[in-house]
């Protein structure tokens, strides 16, 4: 991949001894090298593959907060720097209000890849690496904690100028279970939740299997054209990118590429032109999971039907074919054997 570094802004915050956050302000931006295209590589990556994401636009009643500094840097009315001050003194004033005591190093960043222009704004932590010398003697370093990231959001400034009405040019990562990183950044970024991917992609999955049952597809050729269907949604969400209705239509149908779209507009199923999904919404195109009650379940939707069968009155599942582990240790405990009495 390609990713062109435009500005990159390193500010750190950091919590006094009387736990007062307080931003210390790098004097410079941080000169593009080789180095720093690797580091918002992994970043660009990083936040693709983050699962939980939120979409939003700005509000007219937060201007200041966001929206209207990056519109005076885009209009050379004030430095990138001078951008990346003040939303770091937006954040620090938001983390108080929040009553969110994080630290790290803030990173607002200008790149480009492929087409599209970026801002991608987060909040790092580091963490300890540990190495030996060739004296065998242990080192101790930190490096930015790039995995766990967690306070991110990205503001894709193409669609920001030429489509702003699909309500989705700024994205967010919805952050870890029960804690509002969400409504956090939102309010740090001065903005309010837009398209909802979840829902976007719930439509898409049952205008998919609506088109399949009205088709005359047999059934590896359904369960075919849904993996097809999840391979290419994954690609795309991977890639940072939406999924476009005429792509997925000749994903579903490459003999008649137009088909699916068509029939969504027959039926009047609305599915816009593009959008972003929520894969693990989609995962019921390629298999079904399920846990409670002591029991955990997995299988590949295709063979449901077949080698699996559910029988909806006695809510019984049948499976045929059990996997050779499992069947291992089951015989094993029916016949009172202990997995430790096979000595050979």
């Amino acid at each position: 991949m390609s990713v062109d570094v435009l500005h990159l802004a390193i500010n750190f915050i950091e919590s006094t001894e009387s736990e007062q956050l307080q931003a210390q302000f790098r004097q410079e931006l941080v000169p593009v090298s080789q180095s720093v295209a690797h580091l918002i590589e992994q970043l660009h990556l990083a936040y693709n593959g983050k699962p939980a994401k939120g979409y939003a636009t700005f509000s007219d009643d937060l201007q200041d907060r966001m929206a209207l500094p990056l519109a005076q840097w885009q209009a050379q009315e004030r430095s990138f720097l001078q951008l990346a001050e003040q939303a770091t003194s937006q954040l620090v004033v938001q983390l108080v209000q929040h009553q969110i005591q994080e630290t790290g190093y803030f990173m607002l960043c200008h790149y480009r890849y492929l087409a599209t222009e970026y801002v991608l704004v987060t909040l790092l932590g580091s963490k300890d690496h540990f190495s030996v010398t060739p004296e065998l003697l242990l080192s101790t370093d930190q490096h930015l904690d790039i995995a766990r990231m967690q306070l991110a959001a990205r503001i894709d400034l193409t669609e920001y100028q030429t489509s702003p009405e699909q309500n989705k040019y700024i994205s967010f990562i919805r952050g870890r279970a029960g804690r509002k990183v969400a409504d956090f950044f939102l309010d740090f970024l001065g903005c309010a939740e837009g398209m909802v991917a979840k829902e976007q992609s719930k439509v898409v999955l049952a205008s998919v299997e609506e088109y399949l049952s009205a088709s005359d597809y047999d059934a590896s050729e359904k369960s075919a054209v849904r993996k097809q269907v999840y391979d290419y949604c994954e690609e795309q969400t991977k890639q940072g990118l939406d999924v476009h209705l005429q792509e997925l239509s000749a994903t579903i149908d490459s003999s008649d590429a137009r088909a699916f779209a068509d029939y969504c507009a027959e039926q009047n199923i609305e599915v816009p032109d593009q959008f972003p999904v929520d894969v693990k919404e989609l995962k019921t195109l390629v298999k079904f999971s399920g846990a409670g009650g002591g029991v955990s379940i997995s299988f590949e939707q295709k063979h449901l039907g077949e080698r699996i069968r559910y029988d909806m009155d006695k809510d019984l599942l049948i499976i045929q074919g059990v996997p050779p582990n499992l069947k291992d240790q089951l015989q094993r405990f029916l016949k009172g054997f202990s997995s430790f009495d096979n000595k050979g």
